[in-house]
């Protein structure tokens, strides 16, 4: 395969499986979590360490055994070398995709060979939103009620990723049934993939614990339909909605100079990164416009996508972006989503890219398409391009 001079390629990604809240991770420290996946990486792709770059993770509310710059405590808890640097960025619900874009824009620009990215994520004892209520200990009992400026501009309404949900059903005109129908099948595809293996060459044990805990195998319309709405008079419930979750994942990026130096083996290349906003009240339809940029830039349509991965942060979330950019649900999410195999958020980016490339193998398939929302109206979208 010749390579070309300006390229990120994508050379391999494992994780862990992924825990329930109080499940098989749920007291580990989110470095070990973190580390297992990193030294896992080193070795299965063979690379000597010391010639990684840069350590790139994503991880939201970095306080307990995510502080202290966890990307680096990560890196030097699996043995790895002290002389390999590290950084954990926060892009909300994005962050390990975009550990993985900043991974490739290094790359790309020439100035780094071999970078890591991923993220790692303890939901179970660093709740989401952590950070936040550590706030009210200082005077701050919330980021945004307290910023003047935020207040002029917004006013003091309710910002809130379930006020956001129900607003998509409700201007989609999402109704519940097939909220609940787009969710049982989410568990019916991870159940699928579970029991055929399909996971199994991307999971690196923690002990032993290497099956996703997430997926009910009892779960029914009839269940979902019995649960309480999360907010008086709306439709949506847990059951539509991603599961709180403890994971980790690690990608190695590479130059066309680290793919000869090392002698790797490239599996895919990034095609394109994007990232877009949108309304940060309605918060999480920005994937919309994101996917719809990000094509046009590669000079693609959504029919020349194969695959496509879209974070099931919740069900109307996604249902809203296959309807407006016309993606049909037989190419979306095809081993199940966030649903039923959960939301680490600092992992998840990572999580589902890994997938991807390893769906676009099974089948044969040429491009895949990762999005998903994320606090603030943000979205990401990578496009990759198997390598032949």
């Amino acid at each position: 395969m010749e390579l070309r001079s300006r390229e990120a390629y994508l050379i391999d990604g494992v994780r862990t499986a992924v825990g329930k809240r109080g499940g098989a991770l749920a007291q580990t420290h989110s470095a070990d979590v973190g580390g297992h996946v990193l030294s896992a990486l080193v070795e299965r792709t063979g690379i000597d360490p010391r010639a990684v770059d840069d350590v790139i993770f994503g991880c939201l509310d970095p306080i307990g055994s995510q502080a202290a710059n966890v990307a680096r405590t990560s890196w030097l808890a699996a043995g790895l070398p002290e002389s390999v640097p590290g950084v954990t960025l926060d892009r909300q619900c994005g962050s390990s995709q975009q550990a993985v874009h900043f991974a490739a824009q290094a790359v790309l620009s020439g100035t780094a060979d071999l970078v890591v990215a991923g993220g790692t994520q303890n939901m179970s004892t660093v709740p989401m939103m952590a950070s936040s209520y550590l706030g009210e200990q200082f005077g701050h009992p919330d980021a945004l009620s307290t910023s003047d400026g935020w207040q002029r501009r917004y006013g003091n309404q309710e910002i809130s990723q379930f006020r956001a949900a129900e607003m998509i059903a409700q201007k989609w005109d999402i109704s519940r049934t097939t909220m609940e129908e787009y969710a049982l099948e989410s568990h019916a595809r991870a159940i699928r993939a579970i029991d055929g293996g399909r996971f199994s060459s991307q999971i690196v044990a923690y002990g032993s614990f290497d099956t996703d805990e997430g997926p009910r195998r009892d779960t029914t319309l009839e269940k979902m339909a019995a649960l309480q709405p999360l907010r008086d008079g709306g439709t949506v419930t847990a059951a539509v909605s991603s599961q709180i979750s403890d994971a980790a994942a690690a990608i190695l990026i590479a130059a066309p100079s680290g793919v000869e130096r090392h002698d790797l083996k490239p599996r895919a290349k990034i095609r394109q990164l994007t990232v877009l906003a949108d309304d940060p009240v309605m918060m999480l339809t920005a994937p919309i416009a994101a996917t719809a940029r990000a094509l046009e830039r590669a000079g693609l349509d959504v029919t020349d996508i194969d695959l496509f991965e879209a974070n099931e942060a919740f069900a109307p979330v996604v249902i809203a972006w296959m309807r407006e950019l016309q993606i049909p649900h037989d190419k979306v999410n095809v081993n199940g989503g966030a649903i039923a195999l959960g939301h680490p958020l600092g992992a998840t980016g990572a999580r589902i890219i890994i997938d991807l490339l390893e769906e676009l193998e099974r089948a044969d398939l040429r491009f895949g398409l990762v999005t998903m929302c994320q606090g603030g109206g943000q979205a990401n979208v990578t496009i990759i391009e198997r390598t032949e």
